[in-house]
C-alpha cells in the first residue's frame, strides 16, 4: 500500500479527546485528525517524531491525518483504517503464506445480524471469514502485543469465528503488526485476561491465528513477515 501524497514529518505534543492531536511542524502547530480511538499505549510520549499526510478537501475541518508515529527507534503505523487495505492488497499479491491463490476476496461482510467480518473469502470452495486486528503495542524490542487495552468486542469477535466454524466456515484471525523490527507476537494477557482466554477457547475450536509484520516507510507500509505467536 503506497500512501496517496507524501508525508509530513513533525513532533508530537499531545492526544485528546481521541480523535485529535496536536503535532509541531517547524515552528507551527497544528491539529491533526487521529485516525485511532484506541488507547495508543506507549507512543504518545511529547516529542515523538510523527508522520502525517495532509488532505485538502474543503470540506475537512482537519486538513491533517496521523498515519505513523517513531518510538524506542520503530515505526509504528497508528492509522486503523489502513488495516484492512494492507491485508487486501496481501491476499491479492499473495503475501500471506496461508491464504494465497484465493478465487475471490469480499471486504465487509455480515456473518450474522450482529457481527461483521473484515473479509470472506473463497480458495477451493471453501469460505473463510477473516478478522484483522490492527497492532500497535510493543513493551520489549522484539516483541508485539494485542490488545493495549480492553476490549470486549475483541471478545465477541473471537468467539463468533467459533459460531462460523460449526456452520462449515474456515476462520481466521490476522493480527496485523504495523511496527518495524518486531520478531514475535504474543496476547497481552496481563492487560485483558478474559481476551487471553478467549484467545485459547477459539485456538481450540480450530480458529487459526496468523501474525504478520509489516514493511514501514514514509512511502509505503506492506505486510513482509510472518511472526511467530509466543502465547502457551
Amino acid at each position: 500500500m503506497e500512501f496517496t501524497k507524501s508525508l509530513i514529518k513533525g513532533k508530537l505534543i499531545k492526544r485528546y479527546k481521541r480523535f485529535f492531536v496536536d503535532i509541531k511542524i517547524d515552528k507551527q502547530k497544528i491539529t491533526a485528525h487521529c485516525p485511532n480511538t484506541g488507547s495508543m499505549k506507549g507512543l504518545l510520549d511529547e516529542g515523538n517524531e510523527v508522520y502525517l499526510i495532509k488532505n485538502n478537501d474543503p470540506k475537512r475541518k482537519l486538513k491533517y491525518t496521523l498515519e505513523i508515529i517513531k518510538t524506542k527507534k520503530n515505526l509504528v503505523g497508528v492509522n486503523t483504517h489502513m488495516a484492512n487495505k494492507i491485508v487486501n492488497h496481501a491476499i491479492s499479491n499473495n503475501l500471506i503464506n496461508e491464504l494465497q491463490n484465493v478465487n475471490e476476496i469480499k471486504p465487509e461482510v455480515f456473518f450474522n445480524k450482529e457481527t461483521r467480518f473484515d473479509f470472506l473469502i473463497e480458495k477451493n470452495k471453501q469460505k473463510s471469514f477473516i478478522e484483522v486486528k490492527n497492532v500497535t503495542l510493543f513493551r520489549d524490542k522484539k516483541t508485539a502485543e494485542f490488545p493495549d487495552a480492553i476490549t470486549s468486542r475483541g471478545s465477541k469477535h473471537l468467539l463468533t469465528l467459533i459460531d462460523a466454524i460449526k456452520k462449515g466456515y474456515k476462520s481466521y484471525l490476522i493480527f496485523l503488526v504495523q511496527i518495524q523490527n518486531m520478531e514475535n507476537f504474543k496476547i497481552a494477557k496481563d492487560i485483558d485476561p478474559e481476551y487471553y482466554r478467549n484467545y485459547h477457547i477459539a485456538k481450540k475450536a480450530g480458529v487459526n491465528f496468523l501474525a504478520y509484520r509489516c514493511n514501514i516507510n514514509s512511502k509505503k507500509i506492506f505486510i513482509e513477515k510472518k511472526l511467530k505467536i509466543i502465547n502457551e
